[in-house]
């Protein structure tokens, strides 16, 4: 099985630098930044399928299932609303103002200091979030496959960092919407071949399926009980605002929008990634009651991992234990490329982002070649630290760790949040520039003190995604507080 596995990953990576060779040829500064600006809009909508779908993802919404039923469909209703606020809010101001880095906006509007602010907010948690991704998608193919052939986890961590690393050094963002086009589509079909396979050997239809889940109650989609932190208005609007601050406010996603030609043609590509998105993740819940299905009427015993809080290794358990070899096949190339497409577009992302928001690089390096060194050694060092992070993780591996972190990380985007909003819906500037740092870290931590005590302080109430809003909504009083209304910078 391994040996198959391993075949099928050496043809996978292939294929990868194969794209990577057409992608990349004739590749300048302005293709790895921008792609040229000439990236066909519907290219990118489904290429970002796969960006915006994570290993995590690929392996918790499958799982959280067994623990939350069908309830993350009301943060996919809130994914709605926030794309068509990025659509007709946010991109908008991003082609009017031609941004390479999308945080050059709060420097034109507010000074240096918010951008570098904001930049650096997203670094941190880019960093943090995607390394720890790419960290499961390991941490899973070391322990069902590289084990067995007593292979470290830090050798495998550098083949694969080292791949992203080739094949994005010189096509950077044109070579990522590309990439992003195959890992889709490996990752979409690892989702329907896993299904198809339960079924079939159910010997279940849709229908038979849908009953069978409905009776085991894994479909219920709307919680009413406001303590919970799955109440669905919590789910809805948290769902809204993760989008427009995770999507809309993030280098990586919004570098890809950013590469297509024109305005219209990055509005097309959001609304349909956003059909698509709504599509995909109701087949992710669909493959969760599935798993679950299964298990009982296999007499599969999963308790231990519900019970341990471990739903994220479900799908694995199933995959490479119980179902067929096709199935534990597609799950890996799925996971790989999950892995793959979190990644590729952070390596560029966070490269775009030191270069313009950091170093200046444009006005610092006029001359086109120590661009592209001082581009090709921040790409490098990027890398560098991804490698660091998996491998010193790997050595203090726990599942809450794992949890915490993620939140910590999930903190600083509120800041994010808090500075584009004040810099796009008031008319006023702030006075004391200096103190924009200070509150972006003083808030998340008084947000953080609230969600832990929030039961003690707020008669059992637990906050959920809103947590965020909380978060964004304090920055932006705070930076009312400090501000004083005058003409806005021409």
């Amino acid at each position: 099985m391994q040996t198959l596995i391993f075949s099928f990953f050496i043809l996978y990576t292939i294929l990868l630098f194969v794209i990577t060779g057409i992608t990349s040829h004739k590749a300048n500064n302005k293709t790895y930044f921008t792609g040229n600006r000439k990236s066909p809009w519907f290219v990118v909508a489904y290429g970002m399928i796969g960006a915006s779908l994570s290993g995590v993802t690929f392996m918790s919404v499958p799982g959280d299932v067994a623990t939350t039923q069908f309830t993350y469909f009301g943060v996919v209703l809130g994914y709605i609303l926030g794309y068509l606020t990025i659509a007709y809010v946010l991109l908008p101001i991003y082609y009017k103002y031609n941004l390479t880095s999308i945080y050059e906006f709060l420097g034109q509007r507010i000074d240096n200091t918010a951008q570098k602010t904001g930049s650096a907010l997203f670094i941190l948690s880019r960093l943090l979030g995607s390394a720890l991704r790419m960290y499961l998608v390991i941490f899973v193919l070391q322990t069902f496959v590289f084990d067995a052939w007593g292979i470290p986890i830090w050798v495998s961590a550098c083949v694969m960092i080292i791949i992203i690393l080739l094949y994005t050094f010189k096509g950077g963002l044109k070579t990522v919407v590309w990439t992003d086009t195959l890992q889709t589509t490996f990752m979409l079909t690892a989702l329907i071949i896993t299904l198809i396979v339960i079924f079939k050997s159910l010997g279940y239809n849709l229908s038979d399926m849908w009953r069978e889940m409905d009776q085991a109650g894994y479909t219920k989609t709307f919680n009413t009980d406001w303590h919970s932190n799955t109440h669905f208005l919590k789910q809805i609007f948290g769902g809204m605002f993760i989008t427009i601050v995770m999507t809309g406010l993030d280098q990586d996603m919004m570098q890809k929008n950013l590469s297509c030609k024109t305005l219209k043609d990055s509005q097309r590509n959001m609304m349909s990634f956003t059909g698509i998105l709504v599509i995909v993740n109701v087949l992710f819940l669909l493959l969760g009651g599935s798993m679950l299905v299964y298990a009982q009427q296999k007499g599969i015993d999963l308790s231990a991992l519900i019970a341990a809080g471990k739903t994220d290794q479900i799908f694995p358990e199933l995959a490479f234990n119980h179902l067929d070899k096709v199935a534990a096949i597609f799950f890996v190339i799925g996971l790989i490329s999950a892995g793959y497409s979190s990644a590729d577009g952070t390596f560029t992302a966070l490269t775009t982002t030191i270069c313009y928001d950091m170093l200046n690089i444009e006005k610092r390096f006029p001359d086109e070649k120590k661009q592209t060194t001082v581009r090709r050694l921040v790409h490098v060092f990027i890398s560098l630290i991804f490698v660091a992070i998996i491998i010193i993780f790997s050595n203090h591996h726990n599942d809450a760790i794992i949890r915490t972190i993620f939140m910590v990380a999930s903190y600083t985007y509120g800041p994010i949040l808090g500075l584009f909003v004040f810099s796009i819906f008031t008319q006023r500037t702030i006075r004391q520039t200096w103190a924009i740092p200070f509150i972006a870290v003083l808030v998340p931590c008084i947000c953080y003190m609230l969600s832990k005590n929030s039961q003690q302080l707020f008669n059992g109430y637990k906050f959920g995604f809103e947590l965020l809003i909380l978060n964004g909504a304090l920055v932006f009083l705070c930076l009312l507080a400090i501000s004083k209304k005058e003409p806005l910078k021409s």
